[in-house]
């Protein structure tokens, strides 16, 4: 975890610029730099109603708040935009901007995917789909800039030429212009629209055919910031070695590596022959108390795993409940009537316990310095009435100085 910490030496001053000698100073994480993310679809509702939630929403919300510093929404063409021209902007910007509000790195997902499409692109020729795609992009970074900064520009791309379980445009368009043109459409409408922006080109195929597209797309000159990894674990957990494995594949791209859909089940696993995770058809899916205990045990190896790699910066977790679960699967870190399960405990305990700096008091020497050792993030120091942050934002040995106001 070495790659992850910092030891900075601090010097205070107080409001005159002066050294604060041989004082008190209580120091206190106040944020990640790592980015624990989980998706917000069940609090949009929440967001929109003025603090006026139910009991039940408002306990996920702090379940919520008090795990996670990172929030995907959805941005699903199909259901953003049912009906062409009436985007469902003003309620996703409310949504978006309460979680921004409350310190939360925001993502969208996706710009363009083939699944969940707009049934009204199937009648356009092929041309026309990708001018409203391109459209479609521009808008929504537009809309979103400043407070949606990061996209899952396309999903699914491996897939999206040869997918035929649902009659969609955008299929019919990376068939026939190619899977690389395809994604440049995508990456550069996003690009020129918001220069700033972390665009994503995300996947679950993590085969050698995911790689050779990326391969493609950075020769071809693709702006791509960060590799999304999906992480189903419906069928059992990965595990530490084949975790490890695919992040040493993926990382020797030099890009960071987002795992931006992680599930791990508490209850019975898929099938181990299923290709397809959506082909699993059960009437009820309940979690089980012994489930839960290897969801725990499961939940807390694969977040060491991913934070002992270099190369990872977010992990997103596919869903907080079990009410709402992609194919009602007992995969929540909470179930269904709201109360935490184990692995909720073991990941709070680590993201706030094990890589979390409690508030402490320390002491300034003669000089008015201080030594603060901690996960990279933000941590304020104060001291009397004065504050201020200091952000440790590279590992290693560092000097910082802060003035407190």
């Amino acid at each position: 975890m070495s790659h992850r910490i910092a030891d900075v030496t601090v010097t205070v001053r107080d409001a005159q610029g002066q050294p604060l000698a041989d004082a008190p100073v209580v120091v206190a994480q106040a944020a990640h730099r790592f980015l624990f993310g989980c998706i917000g679809f069940d609090l949009i509702d929440l967001a929109n109603s003025d603090g006026e939630g139910s009991e039940a929403d408002l306990r996920l919300a702090d379940q919520w708040l008090g795990l996670f510093n990172a929030a995907t929404l959805p941005f699903y063409w199909g259901q953003f935009e049912p009906v062409r021209g009436r985007p469902d902007t003003a309620r996703l910007l409310r949504a978006a901007r309460w979680f921004a509000d409350r310190g939360c790195v925001v993502k969208g997902h996706p710009l363009a995917w083939h699944s969940e499409c707009a049934d009204w692109l199937l009648d356009l020729p092929s041309a026309e789909v990708a001018d409203v795609l391109d459209a479609r992009i521009r808008r929504d970074v537009a809309d979103f800039a400043g407070v949606v900064d990061t996209w899952d520009a396309i999903n699914e791309v491996v897939i999206m030429p040869v997918f035929d379980k649902v009659p969609n445009a955008l299929t019919r368009l990376c068939r026939e212009r190619g899977r690389i043109p395809t994604i440049r459409l995508a990456v550069d409408a996003a690009r020129q629209t918001n220069p700033a922006a972390t665009l994503l080109l995300n996947d679950f195929d993590m085969s050698t055919a995911f790689e050779c597209l990326i391969e493609g797309c950075l020769e071809a000159g693709i702006e791509i910031d960060a590799i999304g990894l999906q992480s189903h674990m419906h069928q059992g957990a990965w595990g530490e070695d084949r975790t490890l494995e695919v992040l040493d594949r993926f990382s020797r791209y030099g890009l960071p590596l987002h795992l931006t859909e992680t599930t791990l089940l508490s209850g019975e696993l898929m099938p181990a022959h299923l290709e397809d995770l959506n082909d699993h058809q059960v009437d009820e899916w309940p979690s089980t108390p012994e489930g839960e205990e290897r969801q725990a045990r499961e939940v807390a190896s694969y977040y060491r795993t991913l934070l002992s790699h270099p190369s990872v910066e977010a992990a997103t977790y596919w869903g907080l409940s079990d009410a709402g679960m992609w194919l009602g699967a007992p995969g929540g870190l909470v179930r269904a009537d709201g109360t935490p399960k184990p692995a909720y405990d073991a990941l709070h305990g680590l993201v706030k316990g094990e890589w979390w700096h409690e508030p402490r008091t320390l002491a300034t020497d003669a000089h008015g310095r201080v030594s603060v050792r901690g996960f990279l993030g933000d941590y304020s120091i104060t001291a009397g009435q004065g504050s201020a942050t200091v952000t440790l934002d590279r590992a290693g040995v560092a000097d910082a100085e802060v003035r407190l106001g």
